[in-house]
């Protein structure tokens, strides 16, 4: 059985690279993981093409749980989803977690072969009420 996959989607290149890499030093390489960040021009910002092609690259018949750094994101990441086939469509949540936390946090519990439902969860425990 696979893993669920993460993908981590921030406005800046930098921050979505950086906590993918403390994703994968913390966990290994026991999940599929993508990051993306920035506009297609390189600047600050998000793309739904990149973010399609993260959900692509961590793909997992298990789920993909995408953690996001602000509104923008979020924003995108669910227009993002709603381009994927109807098949995947249900197989891929935005989480309501802190970017760096959440994504260690969701990663650490997918690497123990949790469901997606649970990897979202843990991840969300770490959100503000």
């Amino acid at each position: 059985m696979s893993n669920v996959g993460i993908v981590i989607v921030s406005h800046s290149a930098d921050v979505a690279k950086g906590a993918a890499d403390m994703v994968r030093e913390m966990v290994g390489n026991e999940v599929p993981l993508a990051w993306c960040g920035g506009d297609p021009d390189g600047g600050l910002g998000t793309s739904v093409e990149k973010i399609t092609a993260a959900i692509d690259a961590a793909w997992s018949e298990a789920g993909v749980a995408l953690l996001v750094d602000l509104g923008g994101a979020e924003t995108n990441s669910e227009m993002a989803i709603e381009f994927l086939s109807e098949e995947r469509k249900g197989k891929v949540v935005v989480c309501n977690a802190p970017i760096i936390e959440g994504a260690v946090m969701a990663a650490t519990e997918a690497s123990g072969g949790s469901s997606l439902d649970e990897v979202r969860s843990v991840a969300e425990e770490l959100s503000p009420r």
